[in-house]
């Protein structure tokens, strides 16, 4: 089974759920599933885990995330997007310095209201279900926050944005929200999803890009190692002896650690990379002080003592 995983770029015209059942196909193994769904018109970086880089997905879902999105002023539909039924239309009275005006208010934290047209369930269905039948029902507003708002271009009625966001953020959303704001509605026209963490859309493979690699049996090329996600934490490599340990996910304690005769200035409450008297990665532990020993938090080994 492979472990890794894969910046994928998504194209228009797929579901996320579409990217992973066609890598499925072209891998050959089930255990896969992304981390952040993009909706089928969007394109833009979606990470793919792998076997067990699944087990990363509460580390990737929280990371923050950079869109490209091209805001259309004066048009309001059912989906928040050019996609959806149009509900109205207004004419567009607001300048370009009333446009970059609103969008300051919209930096910092913001509370948003999920759309109709999102996989969020209440009462154990999906809100897309519920519009889908004409329905809709009062959601809670949930809690966002906007690091960046960047004005790429204006041509009103068009709107072109660079925003970095908290998970959760709905981008169509952020588009009929500003609409509001300005007094003529609005909606999202086209949306690419530059960046999730330290992911970005220049390091991406589109789908028969990864396909052509395993045709060549050169998957590797596209894979990016469990470990070497956690390229920031230190890492530490244990001695023999305390193998069996850390392949079982037990404490690790100094003495048990390469190095531990002279040790580095270890920070309580601070993670780190392990690896066994071998090389082979074990998992992400934590240091704590008062103990005197390290305890896992993440285990990646996969039984194989390299």
């Amino acid at each position: 089974m492979l472990n890794g995983l894969i910046n994928i770029y998504k194209e228009p015209g797929f579901t996320s759920h579409d990217v992973v059942e066609k890598l499925r196909g072209i891998i050959k193994q089930k255990q896969i599933g992304h981390t952040g769904t993009l909706d089928p018109n969007a394109e833009g970086v979606l990470l793919v885990c792998l076997g067990k880089a699944t087990k990363l997905f509460d580390m990737l879902v929280g990371d923050t995330k950079t869109y490209e999105v091209v805001l259309l002023l004066g048009v309001t539909t059912d989906t928040q997007d050019v996609g959806g039924n149009i509900r109205e239309r207004r004419p567009v009275f607001c300048t370009e310095e009333d446009v970059r005006r609103c969008l300051k208010t919209f930096l910092g934290e913001q509370h948003q209201i999920p759309p109709m047209y999102s996989a969020l369930k209440q009462n154990g269905k999906k809100l897309y279900e519920m519009a889908r039948e004409g329905k809709e029902v009062e959601r809670v507003a949930r809690p966002v926050h906007f690091y960046e708002i960047t004005v790429m271009k204006i041509d009103l009625p068009r709107v072109w944005l660079r925003a970095t966001c908290s998970k959760g953020t709905y981008i169509r959303t952020f588009c009929h929200d500003i609409g509001e704001a300005l007094g003529c509605g609005g909606c999202m026209e086209h949306l690419i999803r530059t960046k999730v963490g330290t992911f970005e859309w220049k390091n991406t493979f589109k789908l028969h890009q990864v396909k052509f690699l395993a045709d060549q049996g050169r998957l590797e090329d596209c894979i990016l190692p469990i470990d070497k996600m956690f390229n920031s934490l230190p890492a530490l490599q244990v001695e023999p002896q305390g193998n069996k340990l850390a392949w079982n996910g037990g404490y690790l304690y100094p003495q048990q650690i390469r190095g531990s005769e002279n040790p580095p200035n270890w920070t309580d409450g601070s993670d780190y990379r392990v690896y066994d008297s071998k090389r082979v990665f074990v998992g992400i532990y934590r240091y704590e002080a008062k103990k005197s020993y390290f305890r896992l938090i993440k285990m990646f080994y996969d039984g194989k003592a390299g």
